[in-house]
């Protein structure tokens, strides 16, 4: 059986102090715009320049058509003696 024991008021409270939230920290880029650091911003700019070119739909699409495709064999030739 585990023994259980009444914690502190104090107890509780030190425990619940770090359960505060905190405020997400935002930057401003060249253009203005603010987003959260490390993060591109919703305009697909990171660092400036464009990391979201594209439809993410066919990026995925192309990515699987590319896994579904036989890998093509080499063929061995046997040397005669």
């Amino acid at each position: 059986m585990v023994v259980r024991m009444r914690h502190t008021r104090s107890h509780t409270a030190n425990r619940r102090s770090h359960h505060a939230l905190k405020s997400p920290a935002l930057s401003k880029d060249a253009s203005g715009e603010m987003h959260i650091r490390h993060r591109a911003s919703l305009s697909g700019m990171y660092k400036g320049r464009s990391v979201a070119s594209g439809d993410p739909v066919k990026k995925v699409m192309k990515k699987q058509s590319a896994k579904k495709a036989p890998a093509k064999k080499k063929a061995v030739k046997k040397a005669k003696k």
